[in-house]
């Protein structure tokens, strides 16, 4: 603005000389009176010079008038394009200001979100591990129940029944069974809805390892989604930074004087792509809270997919342990049956010895009784 102000005073000046000068060649008339025809023909020359002068004179006076005028059009543009400098200029302050702030959410949520994303890894690892240790040492049990579920079988494999035998035992009234055949249908009316029960829970098993895999896949997934996320963010930093260095750039060959008047296209042009940048920005800053949003919902999700694969593991594991009670008093209930049977055999072999007994008693009794009823006869 100074050196706008003083090149005007500059002209301003030339301009006053120029009217001094032109004022004192108006005033340099001749004043003598010649009376000669000589004189004369000086003097008619002179004064069509002096027209001749004055023509020129008017014609620079329009000139300087022209000139003036321009001068004025082209200050009041250079205050027009300053002004527009200073709104672009409070227009970009803006922007920087918007960046920044908007940077600084960014940072914050992209913070919050990694430390949130860290913890639900960890919490989810040690879900993981325990749920793997858990179904580790539910395996190792269940191979052992097998065990035992085998010994029992071998032990008890006389009292197994198909359901063919089953139907037909259970047509006789329980009066007429014998002691192994009871025993066998109430082993097979108790064993047989477990293994039903136990072949439903392994297909509940198998559906959630299948659920559980599922689950870690999507976890890869919005890991390697969220990996990529920040990626493209650290990506749009570096270019946020390029671009406020240029806008630096921009900004020292705005102050320096005449490229403002000449380049004021190219700076228009600047403006607006850097406003189309910006534009973009936001856009692409939009669509990251957006995929934000919507990874967290599917870790919520996922959290709440693992809660309840949680609580039908708890249940899986009540089932198997009551399974595994029923299992145990099952056994205990057929040894003592067991027992009970061996003691019932051998009380009927001792009912058998003591019958033979008491018939060979009876025998020689009778025989006795024969031979002393023939003695009194006889005598």
């Amino acid at each position: 603005m100074s050196r706008k102000i003083a090149r005007a005073s500059k002209k301003v000046n030339i301009s006053s000389s120029l009217e001094s000068e032109d004022i004192s060649l108006e005033t340099t008339v001749p004043t003598d009176d010649i009376s000669s025809s000589e004189e004369r023909d000086g003097k008619i020359k002179i004064t069509q010079q002096l027209i001749e002068r004055k023509e020129l004179l008017h014609n620079i006076q329009l000139l300087k008038i022209e000139l003036s005028q321009k001068n004025m059009m082209i200050d009041n543009l250079k205050v027009d394009y300053l002004m527009k400098i200073e709104e672009l200029e409070e227009k970009l302050n803006d922007a920087l200001h918007q960046k920044q702030l908007l940077t600084l959410r960014l940072d914050n949520q992209l913070t919050f979100q990694q430390k949130d994303a860290r913890k639900y890894q960890e919490l989810m690892k040690q879900e993981m591990e325990t749920i793997l240790l858990r179904q580790k040492q539910l395996e190792e049990t269940n191979t052992q129940l097998r065990e035992k579920a085998g010994d029992i079988r071998r032990n008890l494999r006389d009292f197994e029944l198909t359901e063919e035998q089953y139907m037909k035992l259970k047509g006789f009234p329980e009066d007429q069974l014998s002691i192994p055949e009871y025993v066998s249908i109430r082993f097979y009316e108790l064993v047989n809805p477990l293994r039903k029960e136990i072949s439903e829970l392994q297909v509940k098993k198998n559906d959630l390892s299948e659920e559980l895999s599922e689950n870690k896949a999507q976890l890869k997934q919005l890991t390697e989604s969220y990996e990529e996320d920040r990626r493209n963010y650290s990506e749009l930093q570096i270019r946020c930074q390029r671009l406020a260095l240029e806008l630096a750039d921009t900004k020292q060959l705005i102050q320096q004087g005449d490229y403002r008047l000449e380049n004021y296209g190219r700076v228009k042009s600047e403006r607006d792509a850097l406003e189309q940048e910006i534009i973009e920005l936001r856009r692409k800053h939009e669509i990251l809270e957006a995929s934000h949003i919507t990874q967290a919902k599917e870790r919520s999700e996922l959290s709440k997919e693992v809660t309840t694969l949680q609580q039908t593991v708890t249940l899986l594991q009540k089932d198997k342990d009551y399974l595994n009670r029923q299992n145990m008093e099952l056994s205990v209930r057929c040894a003592h049956e067991e027992d009970r049977l061996e003691r019932l055999q051998f009380q009927l072999e001792e009912t058998k010895k003591a019958r033979e007994e008491m018939y060979e008693k009876y025998v020689t009794s009778r025989q006795d009784l024969h031979y002393f009823s023939h003695k009194i006869h006889i005598n």
